[in-house]
C-alpha cells in the first residue's frame, strides 16, 4: 500500500519553538572549478538517481529522512563546516537554495522510495542525523521553547450579528420594561414624589366669627392682616435676609437669623399679623423665600367693655379665655389649605398647579349683654371700688322674664405697680377672670332670705311670726352675735329681714331643720353650675350631710350665710326666682348664633321649674321691699320704682385678718320686676357693710337700666313700703 506523503512542515509548526529572525549571509563569488567541485554528485549522474534493488532503495530512503531532517535544520544553522569557518562572528541562517534543495530531494525520495517499514524509516532517519555537522560555538543561537499558543477560531459574522441581535433586543424590553413601570403601574407614586419637591401647602386660617351685644354692636372682631413666613431651605443668605427684615418687622435679628438658619426646616414664622404696609415692603424687597399670607387679627372695639366675659384668643386666633374660648368650635369655623408649586427659590411658578380648599368662617355670637348698660355697670362699679379703695368688684343684672344677662362687670381696685405708680381702680381685662360666675364668697346676710322661704314653704313661720330675739345666742360651743348690740326684743319675721338680724335668723333655721335647709339651698341651685355654661364656672361649696350631723355649729352659721360659698350668678338667680314668683329662670348669655351663611339660630331661654310656691315669693318679695324702704337697704331705693333687696355682709377667709365681703341682690320694680341685680364688693378698705357699699351701686345700674328699657314708674304700693 503506498504510503501517504506527509505535509513538508517548518520546524515552528512542529515543535512550537521560537526561532529568531537571522539574516543570510553574503554570497562569495568562487571560481567555476570551486563551483564545480562542490556540486553535489547526484546531479552528475541521471543513472544514479534510477538505479533499482534494494540498494538504491535503502540510500533513497536515508536521502529522504535526511532531506527531511535538513530542510529543518536549514533554517538553525549551515550545514557545512567550511560555512561556519566563513562567518564565525555572524549568524549564519540556511540559504535558501538549500532550503528548496532539501524540499526537492525530499520530493524526489518520496517518489522513488515506495513502501517502507517504520524500522527502516528510522535506521534512515539515525543515519542522516549522525551525519550533520557537529553544534559548534559560531551556530545559530539555543531555541528556547515556549508554549504553544492556543488556537482562537474566529467567529462567524452571522453568529455575531445574532449575538448582537440579541443582546439589543434584551435591552430594548428592559427599557420598556422600566418605561411602563414609570409610566403606568406607579406613574402615582413618582408623580406624587414630584410634587413634594415642588409643591407647598399652606392652612388657611379660617376668620373668626364676631361677637355682637344683642343690638347688634361689635364686641369682638377679625380684621385682616398678613403674616410674614419663610422658607428656610431655599434661603440662600439668612444673615442678610435678616438685617434688611428686622428693623423692618420690629423684630430680633438674631433669632430672625436663626430660625431662617435652619435648613431643614420647610416654614417659619418671620413676623406675625403685620400692617398692609409693612407687608408691602417687605414682597418688594424680592426675597426668595419669603412670603405674605393672609391671616385675620382680633380686634375689640370697645376695648375692655365685657372683657373678662368675652375673652381673648391667641396669636394663633385660639379662644384662651372667656367667650372666646368657651365657644370656640363655633367661632373658631373651619381652617381651609392652598397646595402652590413654587421653584426651587420658593418663587411662586406662572400658572402652576393650584389646589386646596377655601377656609369655612366661623359662626357669629350675638350675646345678651347690652353694650351701653353694660358700660354704666362698669362705670358705676369702678367708682366704688375706687371709693372704698377694695381690692375689686363685681355686678349683674339679668331680665326677670328671659333670664338674659344684660351686664356682666369685673372690675380690678386700685395698686401700685412695680415702679411704685399708682393704678387706679378698672375694668378687668380680657386675660382676668369673670369672676361672677369663676370666683366664690361667703354671701352672709343676702342667704338668709333663703332661711324664711324654707321656713314658709314647710309652714313654720309666716311674716308676722313673733319671736323674742337677743343679741347673742350659743350654738355649740360658740356664740353668734348679731351686728349691733341690742336687748331682747320682740321681732316678727319681717323685722328679722329688714334689720338682718343674725340671731333671728339662726333661731328660725333652727326651726326649719338641717335637712330641710339643705333641700332648699339646693333646689335654689347652689352647689350645682347654672345653665349659663361659662368657661370655669364653679359649681360653689355646700356642707353634705355628715357635717351637718357631726359638726355642732353648722346651724348656727349656715342660716345666715356663712359656711358656704357661692358666686355672684347664683346669689342673683335665687332672687331671679322669688320675683318670676317661685319659678327658677335660668340666666342666658348667648341669645343666637349665625352662620357663615347668615343663618340665625336662636338659643331660647330654658324652661323654668318651681322653686316654691307662689305665695311664698309673694310674701318674700313684700318684705324685701320693706329691707330698702325701711331696713338696711334704703340706699339702693330708686325714685319713682319700687325696690327690693337685701343687704348682705361677711367675713371674707382667712377670718382673722378682718376682711368682708359687701353685697346687695334684688329686683325692681317690686309690683311687676322687670330685671334683677346684684353687686359684690370685695375687702373695702373703709366701710364694710353691703347697705353703705354695694346698696348705692345697685340703685345706679338699676335705675339705668330701668329708663334704658323705658319701664314705667311704680305706682305707689303702701303695703310694700310700710313692709
Amino acid at each position: 500500500m503506498a504510503r501517504r506523503p506527509r505535509p513538508a512542515t517548518s520546524l515552528r509548526a512542529r515543535t512550537g519553538l521560537q526561532v529568531p529572525k537571522q539574516t543570510p549571509p553574503k554570497k562569495r563569488t568562487q571560481p567555476p572549478a570551486a563551483q564545480a567541485s562542490r556540486r553535489p554528485a547526484s546531479s552528475t549522474s541521471g543513472s544514479t538517481a534510477t538505479r533499482g534493488g534494494r540498494r538504491g532503495g535503502a540510500v533513497n530512503d536515508a536521502r529522504t529522512s535526511t532531506s527531511r531532517r535538513g530542510s529543518s535544520a536549514a533554517t538553525r544553522a549551515p550545514a557545512r563546516k567550511s560555512d561556519a569557518k566563513r562567518a564565525p562572528a555572524k549568524k549564519a541562517p540556511a540559504r535558501k537554495s538549500t532550503a528548496r534543495k532539501s524540499t526537492a530531494r525530499k520530493s524526489t525520495a518520496r517518489k522513488a522510495g515506495g513502501p517502507k517499514t517504520a524500522a527502516k524509516r528510522a535506521t534512515a532517519r539515525k543515519a542522516a542525523t549522525s551525519k550533520r555537522a557537529p553544534r559548534t560555538e559560531t551556530s545559530s543561537p539555543r531555541l528556547r521553547a515556549v508554549p504553544r499558543p492556543k488556537t482562537v477560531r474566529a467567529a462567524r459574522p452571522r453568529v455575531r450579528l445574532l449575538a448582537l441581535l440579541g443582546v439589543m433586543a434584551v435591552g430594548f424590553a428592559a427599557i420598556g420594561m422600566r418605561l411602563i413601570d414609570l409610566q403606568a403601574i406607579s406613574s402615582d407614586h413618582y408623580t406624587e414624589l414630584g410634587l413634594e419637591q415642588r409643591v407647598r401647602s399652606m392652612t388657611l386660617p379660617a376668620e373668626r366669627g364676631a361677637i355682637f351685644d344683642r343690638k347688634g354692636d361689635e364686641l369682638a372682631v377679625s380684621v385682616p392682616v398678613k403674616t410674614i413666613v419663610a422658607d428656610p431651605s431655599v434661603v440662600p443668605d439668612p444673615a442678610g435676609y435678616a438685617e434688611e427684615l428686622a428693623p423692618l418687622l420690629g423684630v430680633d435679628e438674631r433669632a430672625l437669623r436663626r430660625r431662617l438658619a435652619d435648613h431643614d426646616a420647610a416654614f417659619a414664622y418671620v413676623a406675625r399679623q403685620v400692617s398692609d404696609r409693612v407687608a408691602s415692603k417687605v414682597e418688594a424687597l424680592g426675597f426668595a423665600g419669603i412670603t405674605a399670607i393672609p391671616e385675620s387679627k382680633r380686634f375689640y372695639p370697645s376695648s375692655s367693655l365685657a372683657a373678662p366675659v368675652v375673652g381673648f384668643v391667641g396669636v394663633d386666633g385660639d379662644g384662651l379665655g372667656g367667650l372666646e374660648s368657651g365657644h370656640e368650635q363655633a367661632l373658631g369655623g373651619k381652617a381651609g389649605f392652598i397646595a402652590l408649586e413654587r421653584d426651587p427659590q420658593g418663587r411662586d411658578i406662572p400658572n402652576g398647579k393650584r389646589r386646596g380648599d377655601a377656609a369655612r368662617r366661623g359662626s357669629d355670637l350675638v350675646l345678651t349683654l347690652d353694650q351701653s348698660l353694660q358700660y354704666e355697670t362698669e362705670q358705676a362699679l369702678v367708682a366704688e371700688v375706687e371709693r372704698a379703695d377694695a381690692k375689686g368688684g363685681t355686678a349683674v343684672i339679668v331680665d326677670v322674664k328671659t333670664g338674659d344677662v344684660l351686664s356682666m362687670a369685673t372690675v380690678d381696685g386700685p395698686s401700685v405697680d412695680e415702679a411704685g405708680v399708682d393704678i387706679p381702680a378698672h375694668p378687668a381685662t380680657n386675660e382676668k377672670q369673670n369672676r361672677a360666675v369663676t370666683d366664690v364668697f361667703e354671701p352672709g346676710s343676702t342667704n338668709k332670705v333663703i332661711t324664711l322661704a324654707a321656713a314658709l314653704e314647710a309652714g313654720e313661720v309666716t311674716p308676722e311670726t313673733v319671736f323674742e330675739v337677743p343679741d347673742t345666742i350659743r350654738i355649740g360651743d360658740k356664740d353668734f352675735r348679731d351686728s349691733h348690740e341690742h336687748p331682747a326684743q320682740m321681732m316678727s319675721v319681717a323685722d328679722i329681714l329688714r334689720e338682718s338680724s343674725n340671731v333671728g335668723t339662726i333661731m328660725i333655721g333652727q326651726q326649719v331643720g338641717a335637712t330641710r335647709l339643705d333641700a332648699a339651698m339646693r333646689g335654689f341651685g347652689f352647689g350645682s353650675k347654672t345653665a349659663v355654661d361659662f368657661p370655669g364656672e364653679s359649681s360653689g361649696l355646700l356642707p353634705n350631710q355628715d357635717t351637718y350631723r357631726n359638726s355642732s355649729t353648722v346651724m348656727g352659721t349656715v342660716p345666715m350665710g356663712q359656711g358656704i360659698a357661692v358666686t355672684a350668678l347664683q346669689m342673683l338667680d335665687v332672687y331671679t326666682t322669688l320675683a318670676n314668683d317661685g319659678v327658677s329662670r335660668s340666666p342666658r348669655l348667648i341669645a343666637a348664633t349665625i352662620d357663615s351663611e347668615g343663618n340665625r339660630e336662636e338659643h331660647p331661654p330654658q324652661a323654668g321649674q318651681r322653686v316654691v310656691s307662689s305665695d311664698t315669693a309673694a310674701k318674700l318679695r313684700s318684705m324685701l321691699a320693706g329691707v330698702v324702704s325701711d331696713g338696711t337697704g334704703t340706699k339702693a331705693a330708686i325714685a319713682g320704682y319700687t325696690v327690693a333687696g337685701k343687704t348682705g355682709t361677711a367675713k371674707k377667709a382667712p377670718y382673722d385678718e378682718g376682711q368682708y365681703v359687701a353685697s346687695f341682690v334684688g329686683f325692681a320694680p317690686v309690683e311687676a320686676p322687670q330685671f334683677a341685680a346684684i353687686v359684690v364688693v370685695d375687702a373695702p378698705a373703709g366701710e364694710i357693710y353691703g347697705g353703705d357699699i354695694a346698696a348705692p351701686v345697685f340703685s345706679r345700674i338699676m335705675q339705668y337700666a330701668l329708663r334704658l328699657e323705658q319701664v314705667p314708674p311704680s305706682e305707689a304700693i303702701s303695703g310694700a313700703q310700710g313692709a
